[in-house]
């Protein structure tokens, strides 16, 4: 069941632009944020059940957090506008566990490298160190940009950014990294 639980919220969170803008017309916005609330609960109780030290079991808290909020605030507000903002939430959670990170070490992409190499030297360390801080420039401009287009109230150019824009750059930053550790490690093998 946990990991019925984890797919469907990652499948809800991937298409949650899509899922606001066609279940604003679809159904009262008010039983969408019941559904929302519901299944952003379940994944807080999901996660605390994650073994301890998972390195993205805050994340999985946060991100749960705060679909819950957003879709409370929305329904006892009576304000459906207010499922806009839930991009610009998560950017910000994850700047504060990514930047946090960075204050009290590991970071957040050392522990994540840990997972396949545990004995990652102190070259490793540092790079992780600067990817971290990448992301945390990555989920400020994406956060600010996603609360220009909720503010805006052009629900095409929210979809549009939300829904696509943001997961391409996502994909970009992620890929660019790839490549990047790659021949970082290349570097490092060849000065032993």
């Amino acid at each position: 069941m946990g990991r019925l639980l984890k797919a469907a919220f990652f499948a809800i969170l991937l298409a949650y632009p899509f899922v606001i803008y066609l279940g604003a017309d679809l159904f009262d916005i008010r039983w969408l944020a019941v559904v929302l609330l519901l299944l952003g609960l379940a994944r807080v109780s999901g996660a605390l059940f994650m073994k301890d030290g998972a390195p993205l079991k805050s994340q999985a808290v946060f991100a749960g957090a705060a679909l819950a909020a957003i879709a409370a605030f929305s329904w006892f507000a009576g304000k459906p506008e207010a499922l806009y903002y839930y991009p610009v939430l998560v950017n910000l959670l994850l700047l504060a566990v990514f930047g946090a990170s960075l204050v009290n070490p590991p970071s957040i992409a050392e522990r994540i490298a840990r997972l396949s190499e545990p004995d990652l030297p102190p070259e490793g360390q540092r790079y992780t160190r600067k990817v971290t801080m990448l992301w945390c420039g990555f989920f400020i401009v994406n956060g600010a940009i996603s609360l220009a287009t909720a503010l805006s109230g052009d629900e095409e150019v929210w979809l549009l950014y939300n829904g696509f824009i943001s997961y391409i750059l996502m994909g970009l930053l992620f890929a660019g990294e790839y490549l990047v550790r790659r021949r970082v490690k290349r570097k490092m093998a060849e000065q032993k």
